[in-house]
C-alpha cells in the first residue's frame, strides 16, 4: 500500500551528506516515492598521505654550483639551507630536499634529472619513503 504522505513512513527519512542512502521501495520492487531511506551512517576516516624524502645523489662531475642552483630554484630553499644540503650530497653522497607526497615529490624528482641532462650534468635525484 503506498504511503500518502512522508510521514506515514515507518523510517526515519533524513537527506544529509554524511548518509547513504537508497530509493523506497516496496517488497516488488515497483514504487518509488522518490524519497530516500537511510541506510547507514558513512564514516569517512582518512588518513594523511604517504610522505617520501627526495634526494639528490653524489657523482663526481656535476659543479656544487649547479647543485646550489638545482636546491634553491627547484626545492625553494634560501643560499644557506642549499650549500648545506649540497655539502651533505658531497661528503654523504646523498642528501634530502624536501618531504612531499608521492606525487609532488616524484614530479621534482623527474624536473631536476631532466633539467640537469639538459644542462648536461649527470647529477641524479630520486625519491623514497619517509618512514
Amino acid at each position: 500500500m503506498p504511503h500518502s504522505s512522508p510521514t506515514d513512513l515507518p523510517l526515519k527519512i533524513r537527506l544529509a551528506s554524511d548518509y547513504l542512502f537508497t530509493s523506497a521501495s516496496d517488497n516488488d520492487g515497483q514504487y518509488d516515492s522518490g524519497l530516500k531511506e537511510v541506510l547507514a551512517p558513512v564514516a569517512l576516516k582518512l588518513k594523511p598521505p604517504a610522505m617520501y624524502r627526495v634526494i639528490l645523489l653524489n657523482d663526481d662531475y656535476t659543479p656544487m654550483e649547479f647543485v646550489v642552483e638545482i636546491l634553491r630554484v627547484f626545492f625553494a630553499l634560501n643560499a644557506e639551507t642549499a650549500t648545506r644540503v649540497m655539502l651533505k650530497v658531497h661528503t654523504e653522497g646523498k642528501g634530502v630536499c624536501g618531504v612531499f607526497p608521492r606525487d609532488i615529490a616524484e614530479t621534482k624528482a623527474t624536473q631536476v634529472n631532466e633539467h640537469s641532462r639538459a644542462a648536461e650534468h649527470p647529477l641524479q635525484c630520486d625519491y623514497e619513503v619517509d618512514d
